[in-house]
């Protein structure tokens, strides 16, 4: 039995939701193997789409943490200043560097990630 395709969607997103909420981001890694494995889209497009879906759900963990105390906006200031400056250079990098190279970066940064994890 094959799911619909728009719960393919809601289930994709609700999984980049929960590692959003649970682990404070990290919503992207979970969500571009799910755009591009399970549900097909192209990897440049998977990408774009992934930032695009992330960005409400970092809003949504970011209100949930606001309302327990456990932020404080003004530290948090400089990152978001860091983080702006860099998604705009990324989205202006990113059609530029070939599909391949993108699947590498991003599996480094998964492997990298994972192993800071495990250690």
């Amino acid at each position: 039995m094959r799911l619909p395709e728009t719960a393919k969607y809601a289930v994709a997103g609700g999984l980049a939701g929960i590692a959003n909420g649970f682990f404070g981001g990290g919503g992207g890694m979970v969500l571009v193997p799910l755009l591009t494995h399970w549900i097909g889209l192209e990897e440049r497009r998977a990408f774009a789409t992934s930032v695009a879906v992330i960005l409400p759900l970092c809003a949504v963990s970011a209100a949930v943490y606001l309302m327990r105390a456990d932020i404080s906006l003004l530290s948090a200031l400089p990152y978001l200043l860091g983080g702006l400056l860099g998604g705009f250079l990324g989205g202006k990098v990113f059609r530029k560097v070939p599909a391949n190279w993108l699947r590498r970066i991003f599996g480094v940064l998964i492997l990298y990630a994972g192993i800071k994890s495990l250690l």
